[in-house]
């Protein structure tokens, strides 16, 4: 067996995140801990990128604040996430939105998917 994927298969952790894709819009529970205090903090935006593999697996969240945009990559493994929650699917045609970056105002929104029903 190859040693890299060993390793990566040691260091896996059964987290049940659900399952999310870039152009959706979802809500990450980070923990922060400042001193000897520890609280929740969320961070809400769209998905930009999901990249790498095991246990290296990251992904990538962009938020406006304040007229800035703010990015934030997060580790899947990270022992700090305490959940995630998927607020809308969105409609992308690429696996990678660099292009936000440049976009402002409405241009910058991305279409929500529409989910049929069983009925």
């Amino acid at each position: 067996m190859d040693a890299i994927k060993f390793v990566h298969e040691q260091m896996q952790s059964e987290r049940n995140f659900p399952e999310f894709f870039p152009g959706d819009n979802i809500v990450v529970n980070y923990k922060i801990i400042e001193g000897d205090k520890e609280r929740i903090q969320a961070f809400r935006g769209d998905v930009i990128q999901i990249k790498g593999q095991g246990a290296t697996r990251t992904f990538t969240v962009r938020k406006m604040s304040n007229g800035v945009g703010v990015e934030r990559i997060f580790p899947f493994a990270a022992p700090t996430i305490v959940d995630i929650q998927v607020l809308k699917r969105g409609k992308v045609r690429r696996a990678r939105l660099f292009y936000l970056r440049d976009l402002v105002g409405k241009k910058a929104r991305i279409k929500e998917k529409k989910v049929m029903s069983g009925k």
